[in-house]
């Protein structure tokens, strides 16, 4: 039962499929540089607007690990053709959003779609390319799920500057029809017979609830008080049960949804950590730099675009250099530079200050870029290698989430840096500026002689230097989190020689 062959045109598949995944993965970092038009549109405080990626990236993180379930109880396409419908509807609705509550709601549907069209994309490649072409195969999904994150800004930034960020979202609509339309003609699955087996609905809900109350609670906390709010407390009460509930059941049942014992393979479980740190790094540390530029650089969104394209254009020419390198050169070797060079954009990315130019911003993306990589590939053949096919269905499906949880908390986490920073650093620089201290007065006659305002000089010159601190201070945390990836690195163990990248790598 469940899914088996399939059959179509390769070129078509390969090209509708790829279509799809890009669409999917282009939208998590495209809303990245509309961030402060939506701030603006709705009035929304900063440390709100992040909920537009986060709801995004956890509606990913429930679904994903059901997809494995799901493609064999309705086939890669039915189940595919619907998540295209689910995530094109859903953008439409997106762009037509008229408050952040309606977005938000809206981007989680979008998200149950966009979670269900990477993994499924990634095994329909797998399924109709033969083994020996998987190499194939995982060079070009791996291109896309790259470069994709990388282009969104880019494209999100023209869209903009022509239009509104409405079409971030309904620029969607007519590529997810094409593909919905598409995939049911080209797609075959002969002696496809679905699997009738219950699913674990106890382990879905557990991960759903404590997902949720765990996002609600680090998106929420810094507003509410963290300890002083009871429903910040009662939320993050529910998360911690509900994890360590799930954690327990997932072990006992017989058919978990979410197969844990896949951790007691050492090179996945260190895999896996490096997999999440490759999140953090990929779409926290793009979040935070997006705000950056557009909070204290004052720059458009397609100037933020175009930095990221110009840094992004160097993972499109490695990426295929890398599939050939990673039979060939011990993977911990490539994923060591990785992390280190991914570790010193965020150092780099510390140092940055208002007087910062548009070649101080590219560098620190390019330098990223330049490791990263070098991470994505070779973590995937590290991790998956050596695992029995069986396994490797739910641990491509675990492996996926744990990118996006890294994702998400690397988000909320950085929202929250920031918000914390600017009201601290502001306070402790407002101690400094008083009548009594030479700089103060000196700043004060100069501003007057100007025929300026010094009051509101003075106070926006000290809100400016709060932000500008509060952001290095998440840049430094984001340099110590990557660099953690080192010590996952050196306790792997060399996998097992393979023709080209695993099954099921992502």
């Amino acid at each position: 039962m469940g899914t088996g062959q399939i059959r179509g045109p390769k070129a078509a598949i390969t090209i509708v499929v790829m279509l799809a995944a890009v669409m999917a993965m282009v939208d998590i970092s495209i809303v990245n540089v509309a961030l402060s038009d939506i701030r603006a549109s709705f009035a929304t405080p900063l440390d709100q607007i992040g909920w537009v990626s986060t709801g995004y990236m956890m509606a990913n993180i429930v679904v994903i690990p059901m997809t494995g379930w799901l493609q064999r109880r309705f086939g890669f396409r039915r189940y595919f053709a619907a998540s295209v419908m689910i995530f094109t509807i859903s953008s439409a609705l997106c762009g037509l959003a008229w408050n952040l509550p309606a977005l938000v709601l809206f981007r989680v549907l979008q998200g149950m779609g966009g979670g269900a069209i990477i993994p499924t994309s990634q095994a329909i490649l797998f399924t109709r390319y033969p083994r020996a072409q998987h190499g194939m195969a995982a060079a070009l999904f791996g291109l896309g799920a790259v470069t994709g994150p990388l282009l969104g800004p880019t494209i999100g930034g023209y869209l903009i500057e022509w239009a509104n960020w409405h079409w971030i979202f309904l620029v969607n609509v007519p590529i997810g029809i094409l593909v919905a339309f598409l995939m049911p003609t080209i797609v075959k699955e002969p002696g496809f017979k679905p699997d009738r087996r219950p699913i674990d609905a106890m382990g879905i809900a557990l991960l759903a609830v404590g997902m949720a109350c765990l996002q609600y609670t680090l998106e929420e906390g810094n507003r509410e008080g963290w300890g002083e709010s009871n429903l910040i407390l009662a939320t993050g009460g529910v998360a911690a049960l509900c994890l360590i509930t799930f954690i327990f059941h997932e072990l006992e049942v017989p058919n978990p949804v979410v197969d844990l014992r896949v951790f007691k393979n050492r090179n996945y479980t260190a895999g896996t950590g490096l997999n999440f740190l490759l999140g953090l790094a990929l779409f926290g540390s793009s979040y935070l730099f997006s705000l950056y530029c557009g909070a204290v650089m004052h720059y458009q969104a397609l100037d933020i675009g175009r930095i990221f394209l110009l840094a992004g254009l160097a993972q499109i020419v490695l990426m295929p250099m890398i599939g050939k390198l990673a039979g060939k050169v011990d993977p911990r070797l490539m994923l060591f530079y990785g992390v280190v060079m991914a570790t010193l954009s965020q150092y780099v990315a510390s140092h940055l200050t208002a007087q910062a130019d548009f070649t101080d911003l590219v560098l620190p993306n390019l330098i990223r870029s330049l490791g990263l990589g070098f991470v994505f590939i070779p973590v995937s053949i590290v991790a998956l290698s050596d695992l029995p096919v069986a396994q490797r269905g739910n641990a491509t499906g675990l492996f996926n989430l744990t990118r996006e949880l890294g994702g998400s908390l690397g988000t909320a986490w950085m929202g929250k840096v920031v918000a914390d920073g600017i009201a601290t650093h502001t306070a402790q620089i407002g101690v400094h500026v008083s009548q009594f201290d030479p700089a103060t007065q000196e700043q004060w006659s100069m501003l007057v002689h100007r025929g300026l305002d010094p009051v509101a000089m003075l106070a926006g010159r000290v809100q400016l230097q709060g932000m500008v601190m509060s952001f290095e201070d998440g840049f430094r945390l984001t340099t110590i989190a990557i660099g953690l990836g080192i010590v996952m690195v050196a306790v792997l163990k060399r996998p097992p020689k393979v023709a080209g990248a695993p099954s099921g790598a992502h």
